[in-house]
């Protein structure tokens, strides 16, 4: 689809009737998510780029974008975007008819880049920006936007902490489309902006720190921050049966998160707090692993795959562990999944339960439905999953 004037916009969105089309803000972070599935927990930085696409990661943000642009098609919106990959490359993808508001220097595009590109969109009188990253491509539109636009983030980053994605690429299509045709008084609330340091991340030393407050439509659904550590709360109880009863013969996928690594110590073993480990026989095969890790080891064992709830985003798959991908876990299958989370954590995700998003439609049908959470010993509780 071609680029064109907003002239031009104007009059194919309304069929040449001169009415001013609705304009939203388009950009794509093109790098966001490369160090996921290799298990480096974040993007940011040259060196970060460099190690990831040398482990064999594959750029992904631009075609998760393209899937919340298609819920936009006839509905009379304008799209702005950045020039190449930071939005006009999933803007033909799409196939969504769009106007460059801004041009990045060159194929290497920088936060800087980001936060230009954000101001061409408020200068344009964009009333929303719909954004592909993670938290650092939210802090940087924050910090051009301020609450002056509105924002809907396209989950593609490894960390997704703030209260502004949606809780996938077509959620975020629909809800900046259902949201602007509810006109100016379409509801909004603020949401937090949050980042975490990724140099401490990969030594287990997560920091996370606020940055402000970010307008978001107003949508139950919409993911919400990541919440504070919560009380113990029979945790260790909860591990030690669930220690006790790892099966031997088989390769254990222990997904990140306290109350893995809390599984792993009462088992004897020394795992990371915010990466995905191998154990196997009372034994830690390799820690911290990517994807092509685990599936070199499903060549050789049977798996079992165990996770917990990270914060109260209610997110099983899709978010900060990504090493667990769509390919592993249509190999593991959905019966061989084990979740552990106390009742105070599931109490934070309310009636709507958990959701996944793993960038593999046919895998999160696969695992939608009901399952049952291990939340102490003897107990147990069925719980939606969002498909």
């Amino acid at each position: 689809m071609a680029t064109s004037n907003l002239a031009n916009s104007r009059t194919l969105a309304n069929g040449g009737s001169g009415i001013e089309p609705l304009r939203i803000g388009f950009l794509v972070n093109p790098l966001a998510g490369l160090g996921g599935r290799v298990g480096l927990k974040g993007s940011d930085g040259a060196d970060t780029v460099a190690a990831a696409l040398a482990l064999g990661a594959e750029p992904a943000a631009s075609e998760r974008a393209a899937l919340a642009l298609r819920e936009l098609a006839g509905s009379g919106i304008a799209i702005l975007t950045a020039g190449g990959a930071m939005g006009e490359t999933a803007c033909q993808r799409a196939g969504i008819h769009h106007h460059v508001a801004f041009a990045p220097a060159g194929p290497a595009t920088s936060a800087n880049d980001t936060v230009e590109a954000a101001r061409a969109f408020l200068k344009a009188e964009a009333k929303l920006v719909l954004f592909a990253g993670g938290d650092g491509t939210a802090r940087d539109i924050l910090s051009a936007v301020g609450r002056d636009m509105k924002m809907v983030g396209i989950p593609a980053g490894v960390k997704m902490y703030s209260g502004v994605f949606a809780l996938s690429p077509v959620h975020a299509g629909l809800l900046a489309r259902t949201h602007l045709a509810q006109g100016a008084d379409a509801p909004t609330d603020e949401r937090e902006i949050l980042d975490i340091d990724e140099a401490s991340l990969r030594q287990d030393r997560p920091a996370t720190r606020l940055y402000g407050y970010g307008l978001v439509p107003r949508d139950p659904t919409i993911q919400v921050a990541k919440a504070s550590a919560i009380g113990n709360d029979d945790v260790a109880a909860l591990c030690r049966a669930a220690a006790a009863d790892l099966e031997p013969g088989c390769v254990h996928i222990v997904g990140p998160g306290s109350t893995m690594q809390r599984l792993l110590a009462e088992a004897g073993l020394e795992g990371s707090l915010l990466g995905v480990d191998l154990v196997a026989n009372g034994k830690l095969l390799a820690k911290d692993v990517g994807e092509a890790d685990i599936l070199a080891r499903l060549d050789q064992w049977p798996a079992r795959i165990h996770v917990g709830v990270i914060g109260g985003t209610g997110c099983l798959f899709g978010r900060g562990n990504q090493q667990i991908s769509a390919k592993v876990l249509q190999r593991v299958g959905r019966d061989r999944i084990a979740i552990l989370a106390p009742p105070s954590k599931l109490a934070l995700l309310g009636p709507a339960g958990f959701f996944v998003d793993t960038g593999d439609a046919e895998v999160d049908r696969m695992l939608g439905g009901y399952i049952k959470v291990r939340t102490a010993p003897r107990r147990e509780m069925v719980m939606r999953v969002r498909g």
